[in-house]
């Protein structure tokens, strides 16, 4: 997985390896910037909303909320088609690698309300980590601004 290795490499390279000026630039029109800086900020909002769902002990409630807004289905709703134009290859792929990771963290999260016990906690965990490791891959590698 391309977020993968960009995780690798930024492990390796200590948390300051990225800085603005070896990010890549990526030039958006205002107005789409304007659009996928609000995605973004609803991103990290939804990963707050699922760790506290998560802290509740409710699987299912974090489950719900990563499918509607970062899961496969929530992608139209972020305008993803029309902000992927604008886009170097390989940020759109890991947009995309960050909505699938989303969606196979709803699969984990609802296979642990039939599977309880530490190891499905664990494979929660995993899934969303997955997520996350997507997001500081992007935010590691562009910039907008």
């Amino acid at each position: 997985m391309l977020a993968a290795a960009a995780g690798m490499l930024l492990a390796a390279a200590g948390p300051s390896a990225a800085t603005e000026e070896s990010r890549e630039l990526v030039d958006l029109p205002p107005m789409m910037r304007d659009h996928m800086l609000t995605n973004m900020r609803d991103h990290l909002a939804a990963l707050d909303e699922i760790l506290g769902e998560l802290a509740d002990g409710n699987t299912e409630a974090a489950a719900a909320i990563a499918e509607k807004r970062l899961g496969m289905s929530s992608m139209g709703l972020h305008g993803a088609a029309h902000l992927a134009k604008f886009m170097p290859p390989a940020m759109a792929q890991i947009g995309t690698q960050m909505h699938q990771a989303a969606s196979r963290f709803v699969i984990a999260a609802q296979d642990a309300e039939l599977e309880p016990g530490r190891e499905a906690q664990r494979k929660v965990y995993r899934a969303l980590q997955q997520v996350t490791e997507n997001c500081n891959a992007c935010h590691q590698g562009y910039r907008i601004r």
